[in-house]
């Protein structure tokens, strides 16, 4: 069989050996994008990427949904892309995916007018000491990631009492990958970070993610919780002119945005990859990115 669209997923959640409530949000999620293709007529299914049964050939396109393992197993899913964009068609496109991927893209994003959080990027095999850097840039607290992540992989804050503690595991990222230190921004705990959903370059919906007390990381994987959220037309204006930014417009984005330090509405993360777009808080969003799916299979 020929399909029109297979939804990508990974094996952890194409083959899962227990059903937690957070598998159960996966397979719910893309179920509800895979019914949507289907009321328009798509042939869709849905299969780990790293599916080697499977010939790629035989879908017209691949739509990124829950490959949340990609950073983890990075260089063997690096070769898959370069490999299944040579065969079919990716949602999003292979180039912004990997522009996307490398969170150096925000740079990028400043340059075309787009407000981001202050952010200092340490790029692979620099000697300086995180208290080195702290002293350079006058920052007292901070969080320190890697450029290529998510999901809070490696994510530490730091301040002066714990810092020494964090020197070695910098050490060993550094040597390895660019990292990003941000000052830590006090607004996300107390009034937590937003997702704006994008489709077709229209906004759809939007949450509110908070942090369970005593965390500053709203993911879910750390106790975070999410609120539907009414957005503003500051905040919807803010998303979509953030996604008019990229170099080539994206089927679908989730704009991560929060109030900064300055009080300023900023930019968090622009997630073009596999973002969790909560269709179960509004399964009609489906129906929006799936009639994009078709416009676009139909315009190739």
């Amino acid at each position: 069989m020929i399909y029109d669209v297979v939804i990508l997923t990974d094996r952890k959640h194409a083959y899962p050996k227990r059903i937690d409530d957070y598998t159960k949000n996966v397979i719910t999620e893309d179920a509800i994008i895979q019914n949507a293709l289907g009321r328009l007529g798509l042939r869709a299914a849905r299969l780990s990427w790293d599916d080697e049964d499977f010939d790629w050939s035989n879908t017209k396109s691949v739509l990124f949904r829950t490959t949340w393992d990609y950073f983890d197993r990075f260089d063997e899913f690096s070769v898959w892309l370069d490999k299944v964009s040579t065969k079919t068609r990716l949602i999003n496109s292979e180039a912004i995916i990997r522009w996307n991927i490398d969170k150096h893209y925000l740079k990028d994003l400043q340059q075309n007018g787009v407000h981001i959080a202050e952010t200092h990027f340490i790029e692979q095999g620099s000697s300086k000491t995180l208290k080195e850097l702290h002293k350079e840039l006058g920052w007292q607290e901070t969080v320190l990631k890697p450029c290529v992540s998510g999901g809070g992989w490696h994510t530490y804050k730091l301040n002066s009492e714990n810092i020494d503690a964090h020197e070695t595991i910098f050490k060993t990222l550094i040597d390895n990958q660019s990292m990003m230190l941000q000052p830590f921004q006090h607004n996300i705990v107390s009034q937590g970070e937003l997702s704006l959903m994008v489709f077709n370059g229209q906004f759809t919906h939007a949450i509110l993610k908070k942090a369970k007390a005593g965390d500053f990381r709203v993911q879910d994987d750390f106790g975070g919780t999410v609120h539907n959220h009414n957005a503003s037309k500051e905040e919807i204006e803010f998303a979509e002119q953030t996604v008019e930014a990229c170099a080539e417009p994206p089927l679908y984005a989730r704009v991560d945005a929060f109030i900064d330090n300055d009080g300023k509405l900023a930019l968090a993360e622009l997630e073009l990859v596999e973002p969790e777009l909560w269709f179960r808080n509004h399964p009609e969003a489906a129906d929006i990115l799936a009639k994009g799916v078709k416009d676009y299979l139909l315009s190739s």
